[in-house]
């Protein structure tokens, strides 16, 4: 059971290296290469996610600390240098850790897609973050006079609690833009915030006999076509009505029928309107997944908390798109380890005792036979899927 072998040794030995080495070759990433590859770069960058380097220097100098133990932990027969490291981040093709990542993320969703759930279905929740940057540095991300950014538009898979997409774009990009971008399968639920309320979008879901779940935005005009204006129920349910937009821009953009929603949530003591064009599910239902779309939120507060990626270890595009590759390489590793090795812990309880432990030679299992504390922090396991445009 890998006695013997690094912690972080175990855990590179769940990743398809022979995929690795194929999207290496139709590259050409190691051409004219002769000690550090790029499996040894993406080791390397992973490692450093891993271990919670803040800085580039920082993750060279603790790698030189244990050179001894460099080559059985993949890095390499070489002593890895802080110049040849960023001028591998700067130079290597991006695609190459690009194509490795979505490949993880498949894996990852594999191993997720039994989990249980309350409806049966398709449901992704779609959000946006924003990532500062320094605006001296990446000039062409600016989206205010004093900051520049990135934003990473998300589609979580409130199922296998697993981003399914992820488009990073410059700052100054609106959200609704981005719903251009999101791969949409027929019969398959999104749940979006009120900030994306844009009836040409949300109609061009419907045509492709797609669903959607959002909060209304602003007063529409409409009249009742069906449903009862006022019912009171026990569910919190308190309309359940299908409209017809009454202005002629509103119909113009959406021609069709929509289902209006007017929900009581006696935990927030507020009252929330939902439009959808999904009729065969219960209100109670609708309301439940615009509920689970909190996770994304959830899943945005983690990765800015556990993963490197608000500030950066190089300041070309090159550099940068590595870094985010790397770290969700990385992060998926640790949601397939928590699969494989059946761990039954929360991700963020999984990474913080890996991150302890990466150069000790104790089995993975072991480290976490100790029974889970009450007040452990629970977190969603993630995994994604990229999109990445300056």
């Amino acid at each position: 059971m890998n006695t013997g072998s690094y912690v972080f040794t175990q855990l590179i030995k769940l990743l398809p290296k022979e995929v690795f080495d194929w999207i290496v070759k139709q590259y050409d990433g190691d051409k004219h290469v002769k000690h550090f590859t790029c499996w040894n770069q993406l080791l390397v960058m992973m490692f450093g996610q891993l271990y919670g380097c803040a800085r580039l220097r920082e993750l060279v100098s603790v790698i030189s600390a244990h050179s001894k133990k460099a080559y059985h932990l993949g890095f390499g027969k070489e002593e890895i240098k802080l110049a040849n490291l960023a001028k591998a981040n700067a130079n290597k093709d991006y695609h190459i850790f690009e194509e490795f990542a979505r490949k993880l993320i498949e894996i990852a969703q594999n191993k997720r897609i039994d989990a249980p759930f309350d409806l049966n279905g398709k449901f992704y929740a779609f959000d946006s973050t924003t990532i500062d940057l320094c605006l001296s540095l990446f000039w062409r991300a600016k989206f205010r006079s004093t900051k520049s950014g990135i934003k990473a538009h998300t589609l979580f898979d409130v199922v296998t609690q697993i981003p399914a997409y992820i488009n990073i774009t410059n700052a100054n990009v609106h959200d609704t833009q981005a719903m251009d971008d999101i791969p949409y399968k027929p019969n398959a639920y999104y749940i979006f915030d009120r900030g994306y309320f844009d009836l040409a979008r949300l109609y061009k879901i419907n045509i492709i006999d797609s669903y959607f779940i959002i909060r209304q935005k602003g007063r529409l005009q409409y009249k009742i076509v069906d449903g009862e204006d006022l019912v009171e129920s026990a569910d919190g349910v308190i309309s359940d009505q299908t409209i017809e937009l009454n202005r002629y821009q509103s119909k113009k953009k959406y021609p069709g029928r929509l289902r209006r929603i007017v929900y009581y949530s006696k935990e927030l003591k507020r009252t929330f309107i939902y439009i959808t064009n999904a009729y065969y599910i219960s209100a109670k239902d609708v309301a439940m997944l615009y509920k689970k779309r909190w996770q994304v939120e959830l899943f945005f507060k983690w990765i800015k908390q556990h993963l490197y990626i608000k500030s950066f270890w190089g300041n070309t595009e090159s550099a940068v798109r590595i870094q985010i590759y790397c770290a969700i390489s990385a992060y998926c590793l640790v949601a397939i380890a928590e699969h494989d090795y059946r761990l039954n812990r929360s991700m963020f309880d999984v990474l913080r005792i890996l991150r302890g432990s990466l150069i000790d030679r104790t089995p993975i299992r072991e480290l976490f036979e100790r029974p889970v504390d009450e007040g452990s922090e629970i977190c969603n396991d993630v995994g994604f899927q990229l999109s990445f445009n300056f």
